[in-house]
């Protein structure tokens, strides 16, 4: 439970109101109201209640009594009654359709992620917490950005004055006992195998070793997963790991960060998850987005988080 004389509000988006962010939300706030104690949902009040609407007639979520509330401001969710979901409205009323992606629908959710993030970067919020985009909605929208990630970093670049490639970010993946950080992220796979290389690689590991301590009071151990089966075999399938990967971890090493591999992909993040003790990785870097997040969401896609 939140300390309302010194907590931050923490800022929940709406995600995309035609699809099931507004669903599980709700569910959130009914299932645990202690803990979302002092969370305000930003997104679009109109799209709240019809959701809030939909759950309650249907008899689900354990929503009976329960309202979506306007905020003029999103401190004011801290104090707010209980069965009370606070919602500050951020977007235009526009019609949508439920189920059906649409340009109406990728605008809504696009105003509450720059909204929040904003918020958060001029420290107004203590956290975003984003619930589910649509991204062909977005791009129907004209929202420049496939996903989240892409969105967060160039607002991050605007709010420092500088351009995108000066802020790099990467998307970490974590579930119970695997974390995992990605090379690149929404491109094809072809654009992915052509995303590793040297730089990429290693700028991937400087990330992670700068953003480590902050997030866990620590370095890392880091383990690299190859990108060709069996490690490539010495270059049977494929160089990368002989002329990108392995080049690219002896530099990080060379700087003086913890890092290990190139391992053979198919069975890294097995050996991560069995890993004890010092041995234990702290964090597996993938080369692209399926191959690290195939296995987070095979192990804990109910406890996972992006």
């Amino acid at each position: 439970m939140m300390n309302p004389a010194t907590a931050l509000p923490v800022a929940v988006t709406m995600g995309d109101p035609a699809g099931i962010g507004p669903e599980i939300i709700l569910k959130a706030f009914a299932g645990d109201a202690p803990l979302m104690q002092g969370c305000c949902v930003v997104g679009n009040l109109s799209a709240m209640r019809r959701a809030l609407e939909r759950l309650q007639a249907k008899g689900l979520g354990g929503l009976s009594g329960w309202t979506c509330e306007p905020v003029a401001s999103i401190g004011e969710a801290i104090h707010m009654s209980p069965r009370q979901v606070p919602v500050l409205n951020v977007t235009s009323d526009a019609p949508f359709e439920v189920g059906v992606v649409s340009a109406a629908a990728g605008r809504m959710a696009a105003d509450s992620v720059t909204w929040a993030a904003r918020a958060a970067l001029r420290q107004e919020v203590g956290a975003v917490v984003t619930a589910p985009l649509h991204k062909k909605a977005l791009s129907l929208a004209g929202v420049p950005f496939p996903g989240h990630t892409e969105m967060l970093q160039s607002l991050a670049a605007e709010h420092l004055g500088v351009a995108v490639s000066a802020v790099p970010v990467r998307m970490m993946l974590s579930c119970p006992g695997l974390r995992t950080v990605l090379v690149s992220i929404h491109v094809s796979l072809r654009q992915a195998i052509e995303a590793v290389n040297v730089a990429n690689v290693l700028e991937t590991i400087q990330v992670v070793q700068r953003s480590w301590p902050a997030l866990f009071g620590k370095s890392p151990l880091i383990w690299v997963a190859a990108l060709n089966p069996h490690a490539g075999e010495q270059g049977l399938f494929g160089d990368e790991e002989i002329q990108v990967i392995a080049p690219a971890v002896a530099r990080a090493l060379a700087s003086g960060i913890c890092v290990q591999g190139p391992f053979a992909p198919d069975t890294v993040f097995m050996q991560a998850l069995r890993a004890t003790g010092v041995d234990k990785p702290d964090v597996v870097l993938a080369m692209y987005h399926d191959q690290g997040l195939i296995p987070v969401k095979l192990f804990g896609v109910e406890h996972g988080v992006n």
